[in-house]
């Protein structure tokens, strides 16, 4: 196979189905001294994954791949149209269709076998790896004051993943960052989870309500509840407002476009397993995904499932229990 030069590897990256490629040095990033600092501030909650030995592992590339030289940083854009009748419930869009996992890594497995001799990791999401740094140093474009990587034309609505490499590729550069004075996504956060950082912004996972109804297992505190709104599994409000999003394209991704929904209030534990399966929101668990589903309905104010919530009232969960009685003294309040 002829050797493969960074341009053909952008028009291979688009053959595997990412709008976005771009490649990175293999080397320590300066970000990890902030990532350290906002582990010590708590800002991770309860995601041991970003606070145990795994972190330190984020130090330096070479850690995932002691021979890497370049890193292949992809987006792969999944913004899909919303369904007749408005969005596909209170779901985050990402996790309308397909988990994302799985089609990120068939597009990357396809990548690197295009690639041909050299040693190769795939990351997405889930390895140790500081994947929007890396992303910014390849030019796929900058980092919002939401944390979220947003690329001038074509918005922030992406999925990124990385191959650490072995091959050595001419690096890209970062792009400047052009969120300017705007405070869009900090102005509409309900639970003020965007939060001052030194001289820039970033996420208080704490207070966030991706990480409430995804990440944490437990009651969600009280102080948050009411701001989680109708949201059963994670939030794109800081997405929704962010005035780069406002051409952002769509895609026509098979395995992104939205499933329809049973009646979530009515869904038995083997049910919430098939309707969801290979699908993001079983990260929830059944037990969350009920703790969530109380709380949205104590939040939504128009009368709806009062009996659906009686029920889950007298659930044998405690912490689901608890948010229903919660939603159902909230529910009589609103």
């Amino acid at each position: 196979m002829a050797e493969v030069t960074a341009d053909t590897l952008k028009t291979l990256a688009r053959e595997c189905g990412f709008e976005l490629a771009g490649i990175a040095a293999a080397k320590p990033h300066p970000d990890f001294a902030r990532y350290l600092k906002w582990v010590d501030a708590g800002h991770a909650g309860e995601m041991r994954y970003l606070t145990d030995r795994r972190a330190g592992v984020r130090a330096d590339p070479r850690n995932l791949l002691p021979s890497a030289r370049s890193i292949i940083c992809v987006g792969k854009l999944y913004k899909t149209p919303e369904p007749p009748g408005g969005p596909a419930g209170p779901i985050s869009r990402y996790a309308w269709g397909e988990d994302y996992h799985l089609v990120m890594r068939r597009g990357l497995e396809r990548l690197v076998a295009m690639l041909g001799n050299g040693e190769h990791k795939i990351c997405i999401d889930t390895a140790p790896l500081l994947e929007r740094s890396y992303a910014r140093e390849a030019g796929l474009g900058w980092i919002g004051k939401n944390t979220c990587l947003i690329n001038e034309p074509q918005g922030s609505w992406f999925f990124l993943g990385a191959i650490v490499t072995s091959l050595e590729f001419a690096a890209d550069s970062p792009p400047p960052d052009r969120c300017g004075t705007c405070t869009h996504c900090i102005d509409a956060c309900p639970t003020q989870a965007i939060v001052p950082e030194g001289d820039g912004w970033t996420v208080d996972s704490r207070r966030c309500i991706s990480y409430l109804t995804i990440e944490l297992r437990g009651p969600i505190p009280n102080e948050h509840r009411q701001g989680v709104g109708e949201h059963v599994f994670g939030c794109d409000i800081c997405q929704e407002v962010c005035p780069w999003n406002s051409r952002a394209p769509e895609t026509d991704e098979e395995a992104f476009q939205p499933r329809p929904l049973p009646d979530l209030a009515t869904l038995s534990a083997e049910q919430f397993k098939r309707t969801f399966a290979d699908s993001p929101v079983l990260r929830a668990k059944y037990s969350g995904f009920l703790r969530n589903l109380a709380v949205a309905m104590g939040n939504s104010g128009d009368g709806r499932d009062p009996d659906a919530l009686a029920r889950l009232a007298e659930s044998a969960d405690e912490v689901v229990a608890e948010h229903a009685l919660w939603a159902l003294e909230r529910f009589k309040n609103i």
